[in-house]
């Protein structure tokens, strides 16, 4: 990652959502985001096989694939890119859990905003940077 340039993956089977996310990511000046965003699990590990993402955006809850298990997926598939996981009040729980299985952050959909959104990747992509170090 450059001080310039963040690519992004966001998987979000709303597209509401993605565009919400998509809309504070514009309100930063200072750094240029390419993203991508995809609808479902599968799209998701087929664009991460050609691309190298910065950081990944996971709602647990796709039409392809739930819970706790979507994070472990994604993980197993992109284990050394950070992965923040999206999340609605009602799903916390899975989101703590993902936490706890390597996840570097967590985001819930309605009470996030450019600032939080912000803080959130990039402390994601420095921690990861420094694992990678290790």
């Amino acid at each position: 990652m450059t001080n310039s340039s963040i690519k992004i993956l966001i998987i979000e089977d709303n597209p509401g959502d993605a565009r919400l996310i998509q809309e504070m990511l514009k309100e930063v000046k200072d750094i240029n985001f390419e993203i991508i965003h995809v609808l479902r699990l599968d799209e998701a590990l087929k664009f991460n096989l050609t691309n190298n993402f910065d950081v990944i955006l996971l709602d647990l809850c796709l039409p392809d694939s739930e819970g706790i298990d979507t994070f472990n997926i994604m993980n197993y598939n992109a284990p050394n890119i950070p992965i923040i996981v999206l999340t609605g009040l009602e799903d916390e729980i899975f989101a703590l859990s993902a936490v706890g299985r390597g996840a570097k952050d967590y985001l819930i959909k309605g009470e996030v905003d450019c600032k939080s959104l912000l803080k959130s990747i990039r402390n994601s992509i420095d921690q990861q940077v420094i694992r990678n170090l290790d």
